[in-house]
């Protein structure tokens, strides 16, 4: 299932023992394009602190009470590092955080989160692989000294969700809009497309195009480019924010653009 960012903005976020607050933004790693933590405003109860979550302790969304629920404490996330979170998260900030939660590194291996956990396994209703609490700490010890000097001088390529909003696009033969928003998968966090507004163009739509169909983007001048034709991305279907994205609607969204799926079946 996808969900918009925009629509996860300001969900409460219940901890095992009570509301920690809301979900402020988000940082991304934009060379996965997958949603890396959740930026939580904790309001009164911790003076205003924004904290991180990783979606590894993160469940399912819960579109009707505008919930999600993490599998951590209130005591947890008051004693976790303290990362400013209006400044660039270094990957020193990564491991001192991974290191507090137990996490394994998500860059130590293959997909988008290094093949030691996934999205939701903190939660007790996930179905996957489990690991011992005595099997994490000993994991992570391993990967702590093997790595923490090696990649502490990283670039972790993390960027606000919130400060993408409104890039420009260019298409092959001039301007196609502006991103407006982006549709993250509730199982892997991935990011699988980014909403455009064409309105700067024409009277148009919103139409979906997956990150991985852009050429870089240029954070200085905020802007990216999609090798595709205006009529093309005019002529795609149009998003409608107000439904769900289906499988099917997916689909011919995917054989429109002559794309494979990403999901198997």
């Amino acid at each position: 299932m996808l969900i918009s960012a925009k629509e996860m903005e300001g969900y409460s976020v219940g901890a095992n023992d009570g509301d920690i607050g809301h979900v402020k933004d988000f940082y991304l790693d934009d060379e996965q394009w997958v949603i890396r933590y959740l930026v939580v405003d904790t309001g009164g109860w911790l003076s205003g602190r924004r904290v991180l979550v990783s979606p590894i302790a993160a469940g399912t969304p819960n579109r009707e009470q505008r919930l999600l629920p993490v599998s951590l404490t209130r005591d947890q996330l008051s004693k976790s590092p303290d990362i400013d979170t209006e400044k660039p998260v270094s990957r020193q900030h990564e491991i001192t955080f991974s290191a507090y939660y137990a996490y394994p590194y998500y860059w130590s291996g293959d997909g988008y989160w290094g093949g030691g956990m996934d999205p939701g396994l903190m939660m007790p209703s996930y179905a996957g692989f489990h690991r011992s609490p005595t099997e994490i700490a000993k994991k992570q010890h391993e990967i702590e000294q093997a790595e923490s000097d090696q990649h502490e001088h990283d670039d972790p390529h993390l960027r606000s969700c919130n400060a993408l909003i409104g890039y420009h696009i260019h298409a092959s033969d001039g301007d196609i809009g502006h991103v407006a928003g982006m549709l993250i998968d509730e199982q892997t966090w991935a990011v699988r497309y980014l909403i455009v507004d064409t309105s700067n163009w024409w009277l148009g739509h919103q139409v979906l195009i997956a990150p991985q169909w852009f050429g870089a983007v240029n954070w200085f001048d905020k802007t990216t480019a999609v090798s595709m034709t205006r009529q093309a991305i005019k002529d795609a279907p149009a998003y409608k924010s107000q439904a769900k994205m289906s499988r099917e609607a997916e689909d011919r969204l995917l054989n429109y653009y002559g794309h494979a799926k990403y999901w198997a079946g």
